[in-house]
């Protein structure tokens, strides 16, 4: 069983790899301090020019956003199919491919492997004529704030560089958490650069957290587990084509993410899944395109890391620019069905079951002792001793909640159109807005038995959970609501948004908390009479609490329950309460 590649080995291999600059300004900081720094984002900046100046014909260097603290965000699109921009990409009919470094800006391999496999490529020493067939959009940093945090020790769960950025942005907010909310700007940036470009995958590029263990990087795709089913073989083509290629270049690539199911504990193995839209993978599925999770594991050293990643890229490269326009072609198809949801079942999230199959993994030898510092169990690896584990993996995955899609779409009212119309405008979903009134409008509305508000904020917000179900109600909408139509591609992503049990819903980040919460109460005397005359008043009421009294001991024991049942029943009851303020309709208005 082969053992971890020693510090120096690694690094001659990947500067043996990396071969001669094509000039001299087109190296790295990294690569010039043998890959034990990585250079702050002046570099960035600098490369990008210089890359667009070597080969102007092949890159083109622009600003896609700016930060919070006024940095501007860079890409480069890269071809020698005369295409740099979406128009000619489009017209062209070539396939995109959109990779982003940094999300998390600690984990900066994507950044110093990326700028070295574009050197390779424009060279020929590298992804050979795929740049001919493709075209590349690169990120070297996308949170780029966080990457000027720097500091030694951002990342104490990792092996270099020796400074590195920070996790989130400088409003603290996780970019690893907003694919779907998109609260920050970085964001919005990103989704504006996925909507004119329209790659058929993306790419996100990541070190992970986590144990020792000889696995050196993880490869997870969607569609694959979820999505359009036809989208899936793509997928999966994906996953095992660039899986395949690193084996064979020495490292040991998994499908699922290496996180234990109970931490620390390797014994308990690990479970599959499909992330929710706040990810990467969770969200490009629900647009019918391809996403990748790259994750180095953070436990290798940086040389090592670099030249896993850089061959991932290279892997990418070469299979988007093989089968490409096969995928673009299918994901065209998907769109189309995905424009024909309204009427069917469409899943909102998933889980594994509890079918469990035994996997053989790679890690090392291990012990679980007392600390005498923390006085927990404590797992010790020794990174001198290969060996091979037995573990349990649940990877049988199966719809977890599942709405039935409206057969015409989804109004808004006016009072939420300004807050619901800049989430699909981010998005690039298509709506209206109604210029007239409609009266008793036969619309299906979701009402909460069922209200729980996270008792701690989650980026800055707090999470709402409901329970309840659709039900007909006629309700009357002033002129200036909004219709968002399930025709259209996006149509999963609409019901992501728009779906008040799904997990990254407008609803599930707290965007209408006011509905959920009571404004108007009625005082305890005044319930008292109004109990006395609506008992007095109604016999199938008498009947209905006496039988409440006998039934629920909790309900008998609690004054404030035993007058809510008659509040609830009253005219003076807020129908509004718990009434989510997006309706769905079967008829467009």
């Amino acid at each position: 069983m082969p053992r971890r590649l020693p510090h120096r080995l690694a690094l001659a291999l990947l500067l043996a790899l990396a071969g001669p600059a094509a000039a001299a300004d087109l190296t790295t900081h990294a690569e010039r301090s043998g890959f034990v720094e990585t250079g702050r984002y002046d570099e960035t900046i600098a490369l990008c020019d210089a890359f667009h100046a070597a080969y102007p014909d092949a890159v083109r260097c622009f600003d896609f956003g700016t930060t919070p603290e006024g940095r501007p965000m860079k890409a480069l699109a890269v071809s020698r199919s005369g295409a740099l921009t979406p128009d000619a990409a489009r017209a062209a009919g070539i396939p995109v491919v959109l990779m982003q470094g940094g999300i998390h800006a600690g984990e900066i391999d994507g950044k110093d492997a990326g700028f070295l496999a574009l050197r390779e490529a424009l060279e020929g020493t590298a992804a050979a004529g795929t740049l001919d067939r493709l075209v590349w959009v690169f990120v070297p940093v996308f949170n780029v704030d966080g990457h000027e945090r720097f500091g030694a020790w951002n990342r104490p769960n990792q092996r270099g560089p020796r400074e590195m950025g920070w996790r989130t942005t400088a409003q603290n907010l996780n970019l690893n958490r907003d694919y779907a909310k998109a609260d920050a700007p970085e964001m919005q940036a990103m989704l504006g650069l996925v909507e004119a470009w329209d790659p058929i995958a993306y790419i996100d590029l990541h070190a992970t957290n986590g144990a020792q263990f000889e696995h050196d990087i993880s490869i997870q795709v969607e569609p694959l587990h979820a999505g359009d089913n036809a989208l899936r073989a793509a997928g999966l083509q994906l996953r095992d084509g660039v899986m395949a290629d690193l084996a064979a270049q020495g490292s040991l690539p998994l499908p699922f993410y290496p996180s234990f199911v109970r931490h620390d504990e390797p014994d308990s193995g690990f479970v599959d899944g499909v992330s929710p839209p706040r990810f990467s993978t969770g969200y490009f599925l629900l647009r019918n395109r391809l996403a990748m999770l790259v994750e180095t594991h953070s436990w290798k050293e940086y040389p090592v890391r670099v030249r896993i990643t850089r061959n991932t890229i290279v892997s990418v490269l070469d299979h988007v620019a093989r089968h490409g326009r096969d995928w673009m072609r299918v994901a065209h198809e998907a769109d189309r069905r995905a424009a024909a949801l309204g009427g069917q079942d469409v899943p909102l999230d998933w889980r594994a079951t509890d079918d469990v199959r035994t996997v053989d993994f790679r890690g090392y030898a291990y012990t679980r002792t007392p600390s005498d510092v923390s006085g927990a169990l404590m797992t010790r690896y020794d990174e001198a001793t290969p060996q091979l584990w037995r573990v349990p993996l649940r990877d049988t995955l199966v719809p977890a909640r599942v709405a039935t899609a409206p057969r015409a779409g989804y109004l808004v009212p006016p009072a939420q159109a300004a807050r619901v119309s800049r989430a699909l405008d981010i998005h690039g979903i298509d709506y209206r807005r109604i210029g007239r009134a409609l009266t008793q409008a036969p619309v299906q509305v979701f009402r909460a038995d069922d209200i729980r508000f996270a008792g701690a904020s989650s980026e800055g917000m707090q999470r709402l959970d409901v329970d309840g179900s659709w039900r007909d109600e006629p309700r009357d909408l002033p002129a200036g609501a909004l219709f968002v139509p399930i025709t259209q591609p996006k149509a999963r992503l609409v019901m992501a948004l728009l779906e008040p049990q799904a997990p990254d819903a407008l609803a599930a980040w707290g965007a209408f908390n006011n509905h959920f919460e009571r404004k108007e109460y009625m005082e305890a005397y005044v319930a008292e009479a109004v109990a006395r005359d609506m008992l007095a008043a109604d016999p199938a009421l008498r009947e209905a609490f006496e039988r409440r009294l006998r039934e629920d001991a909790a309900f008998a024991a609690d004054p404030r329950a035993r007058l809510d049942f008659f509040y609830r029943r009253h005219s003076a009851w807020d129908e509004r309460f718990g009434l989510y303020p997006v309706y769905r309709t079967d008829t467009a208005p």
